[in-house]
């Protein structure tokens, strides 16, 4: 038998072996080198799909600039693409479908699940989506294996017309959804939205369709202009506007009530409470930073019965509804991706959305 019969007659797995991948690798605190590294190999009940595109998300950012995970990894947990492999027993899906899939699924049985905080499942902190090394999502590679959880309960089929840079917001949507969810924003209510980077701009949409009046803040003019077209009332510049005399004059004295802290700055905790009515909710989105300490008014919490509430990761149980925010473009989500990167110039796309520019909405690596 010749050499190019063996090649022939070689399985996907035995290829994928011998193939290499470019990968934005994690190599130390505000280091991602672009890589060539092995195609990961699957098992029983796995998929190996090719990520078409990956958003970058802010905890990604926070993670490289900061150190707060060992080398080597390969980040990027906002990812689509077309599935090439599928392991032995996997029924859900074939090669060339196009997918979307979460890097978190929660066991949906333990006291944590009963109560949806997802995110404090034991299952759920296992990671099942890796490029290679230690898993932890591996979008910023060109090629990604989903562990057998994952496949079971945490892949979506893309609907034909919606383009992968559309999909890479399933999951950012539903976090952002979530978010909405625990600070229970409501019809009519006056909400504020401190910071328009893309999670703020998703909440700012999200509580529009939940029928709230938002008004926001953001330094860059850019994403303020962005935050009016997802339903923004007004959007101001923190700098030069008095956004909490704004809030008072809009709700005959009282306050907001609720805000959306977007931004990880501790210092806006203060200013939260502050515009908040008495009774209000401030919901912390982006304060999640290991090692940040917040102060704050006690008297805010114990006298003026200000809630302050926390929001991480995604929920499953609304999975599909969320989905469907993407799938039936509710929100202009395609109008977010301002940036888009190939695999190459990862570091290019890291630093920008690390330190946008006037007109940096969303970044997403695209694999070509």
């Amino acid at each position: 038998m010749s050499s190019t019969d063996i090649q022939a007659n070689e399985t996907p797995r035995e290829k994928s072996r011998k193939e290499k991948m470019l990968a934005g690798v994690y190599r130390g605190a505000g280091k991602v080198v672009c890589e060539e590294v092995p195609v990961p190999e699957i098992g029983e009940g796995e998929v190996l799909f090719r990520v078409a595109a990956c958003g970058i998300c802010g905890t990604d950012i926070k993670k490289i600039a900061h150190g707060f995970v060992a080398p080597p990894q390969i980040f990027g947990h906002e990812l689509a693409g077309t599935v090439v492999e599928v392991g032995r027993g996997v029924r859900r899906f074939k090669p060339g479908d196009r997918v979307v899939s979460f890097h978190h699924v929660p066991c949906e049985k333990c006291f944590y699940c009963e109560r949806k905080l997802f995110s404090q499942c034991a299952q759920y902190k296992k990671v099942g989506l890796t490029a290679g090394f230690t898993p932890n999502g591996g979008g910023f590679g060109q090629y990604v294996r989903a562990m057998p959880w994952i496949v079971e309960r945490g892949m979506l089929a893309i609907p034909p017309g919606i383009t992968f840079e559309e999909a890479t917001f399933i999951e950012p949507v539903n976090v952002a959804a979530k978010a909405v969810w625990k600070a229970r924003v409501s019809d009519g209510e006056f909400t504020v939205i401190v910071g328009q980077g893309p999670i703020g701009m998703l909440l700012t949409g999200l509580c529009k369709l939940k029928g709230a009046e938002v008004i926001t803040t953001d330094p860059l003019a850019g994403r303020r202009a962005a935050s009016l077209r997802l339903g923004a009332t007004d959007s101001f510049d923190p700098a030069s506007d008095d956004v909490a005399a704004v809030v008072r004059e809009r709700t005959q004295g009282r306050g907001a009530d609720v805000v959306l802290l977007a931004a990880p700055n501790p210092e806006l905790v203060t200013q939260a409470l502050g515009m908040a009515r008495a009774g209000g909710r401030v919901l912390l989105f982006a304060h999640n930073d290991p090692v940040m300490k917040i102060e704050f008014p006690a008297a805010a919490v114990g006298i003026e019965e200000k809630e302050i509430l926390g929001s991480y990761s995604a929920s499953i149980t609304e999975q599909q509804e969320y989905a469907g925010i993407v799938f039936d473009r509710k929100l202009p989500l395609a109008e977010l991706v301002s940036d888009c990167f190939p695999t190459e110039r990862i570091a290019d796309a890291l630093a920008l959305a690390a330190k946008p520019a006037n007109d940096t909405l969303k970044v997403v690596i695209t694999h070509l």
